[in-house]
């Protein structure tokens, strides 16, 4: 029914990405950058290893001779060592830069990569428009979704390769810097300051992030999650309004979806408006648009930290499933919808279900496209599967079942069909008949679903 596994390389919703045949389990990233000319000079150590099952394309004489790593064209290798292993040569091909062993490495094989690069970081354009490093008008956003990290550093850039990460970065002292994880250490030296990070939670490249600007910092809680705001000076009011229930938010997403999966949780407000929000590991970027109390910023400050739990945490192996991470974030707006009395989420599915209705079937929810795989119609008809889950299920199982996908799978890669099997497992203790094919039809069918009749939905 669903697919396991992607198809046509590491994914055909990234072409040219990614690389099958070898993973990465740590990032050490040192970063030097120069805001006057955008200039980057950096060093990237990967510690990588050949996986157990190399796909048979990969394979050269029982074992694999040449990796290749995703780095944008913009920026160029000034040197390039391996350890563990012995490289013959590599080379930069556009945005691919390949390593040729002498001998080939059998599956399981360990080693390192040191990378020295530098040049005049930009946007990358793929499939879905351009995505990764862009210059604000005074300072660095970093958007990597799905296919912009390797902007910024050489990776393997695909979802399913989880690792973690360590960023050192040095820029002019004005500048407060921003990375996922926790920060370390700030040391400034003369008119430069170094910031270090480090991201021990296993992440995606395209949840790595990075964030500079003349921002001031707000810590609103410090334990058991260390939570902060990050702001131009001129927002600090408008910032603390429209912020006002980040805590209450982490909390109520805990109620329901289990801890907040991190050690840290940090919302970045930049000076410039945004068209969206931007989703990273540990943190999310916002405008400065978003700064107020209106339903829509705060269905989208919500939005963003569900993505903690469902995108961050618990990642889709390959993009035709990213209904897993948009369905769940838009069906946690309508939650936190009816946690603040603003309209239950049976009122809000009712309504989606109605704007869908009159748009064109042609979206097929599991596998969109990649054209259309960030189409509005992808979240809320996601968020209106998990509904006809809820009112099947009913709330202890529904809940009980958002609890389990989070906890079985924190820092993994999963499929639809693993939460098929589990919503199915859930149903049977439930006493409820099996659900796989109430889902197959919200998933792989064109046509709109009916949506259960109206219950009781209050949690």
């Amino acid at each position: 029914m669903f697919s396991s596994t992607p198809s046509g390389g590491a994914d055909p919703y990234v072409p040219g990405h990614g690389d099958l045949a070898f993973g990465v389990d740590s990032y050490d990233l040192t970063l030097d950058y120069t805001p006057a000319g955008n200039r980057l000079d950096a060093t990237a150590v990967l510690a990588c290893r050949i996986v157990d099952d190399v796909p048979e394309a990969s394979l050269d004489d029982g074992g694999v001779r040449r990796i290749e790593l995703d780095l944008h064209h913009r920026l160029k290798v000034a040197k390039l060592t391996v350890s563990g292993a012995k490289m013959a040569r590599f080379g930069q091909e556009r945005s691919r830069l390949f390593i040729r062993f002498a001998q080939p490495l059998a599956p399981g094989a360990r080693f390192t990569v040191t990378v020295a690069y530098k040049g005049s970081p930009g946007p990358m354009r793929g499939p879905d428009g351009d995505a990764g490093w862009e210059e604000l008008e005074n300072g660095v956003i970093v958007a990597s979704q799905p296919h912009g990290s390797p902007t910024w550093f050489p990776c393997n850039d695909r979802a399913a390769d989880k690792a973690v990460y360590r960023f050192a970065v040095t820029t002019d002292a004005e500048y407060h810097v921003v990375a996922n994880g926790t920060l370390l250490r700030r040391r400034h030296t003369g008119r430069r300051a170094t910031w270090t990070y480090e991201c021990t939670a296993p992440m995606s490249p395209y949840l790595a992030t990075l964030q500079i600007g003349p921002y001031q910092t707000r810590q609103i809680q410090a334990k058991p999650t260390d939570v902060r705001l990050v702001f131009p000076p001129r927002l600090r009011e408008p910032v603390r309004e429209a912020f006002s229930d980040q805590l209450h938010m982490i909390d109520f997403f805990s109620s329901r979806f289990g801890a907040y999966p991190f050690a840290s949780y940090t919302a970045v407000i930049t000076d410039d408006p945004l068209e969206i929000p931007l989703e990273s590991q540990t943190l999310s970027t916002f405008g400065s648009n978003f700064a107020n109390r209106g339903w829509d910023a705060q269905r989208l400050i919500a939005h963003e930290l569900a993505h903690q739990w469902f995108g961050n945490a618990v990642t889709a192996a390959s993009w035709e499933d990213i209904w897993l991470h948009e369905g769940f974030a838009c069906y946690s707006e309508w939650l936190w919808s009816e946690e603040i009395h603003l309209g239950s989420a049976d009122q809000r599915a009712r309504e989606a279900w109605l704007r869908l209705s009159r748009l064109p079937k042609d979206l097929r929810l599991h596998d969109p496209g990649p054209k259309d795989m960030f189409d509005d119609r992808v979240y809320k008809r996601g968020a209106l599967t998990l509904h006809a889950l809820r009112l099947t299920l009913g709330d202890a199982a529904f809940f009980t079942l958002l609890q389990r996908w989070v906890a079985e799978n924190t820092g993994k890669t999963v499929t639809t069909q693993q939460f098929v099997r589990l919503a199915d497992e859930v149903a049977a203790a439930a006493g409820v008949e099996p659900v796989g094919a109430l889902i197959a039809e919200w998933l792989e069918t064109l046509p709109l679903p009916q949506l259960p009749g109206p219950g009781s939905t209050r949690v």
